[in-house]
């Protein structure tokens, strides 16, 4: 099972699945995916919400 990471700027807010941020943040999968975007993260602001997909060994 692949686990993401939802941050809110440098603040950590929950480690999941991509069903389990979205519904923590009450949003679609899709909303939670764009979150993981390179481009996402250009054209917003550093405070902004980002998911960074964990890696397994």
């Amino acid at each position: 099972m692949t686990e993401y990471a939802l941050y809110k700027g440098d603040d950590l807010l929950i480690i999941g699945t991509l069903t389990e941020l979205a519904d923590f943040k009450n949003v679609t999968r899709d909303t939670i995916l764009l979150y993981t975007s390179a481009s996402y993260r250009k054209r917003t602001k550093e405070q902004s919400w980002y998911v960074i997909k964990i890696e397994e060994d």
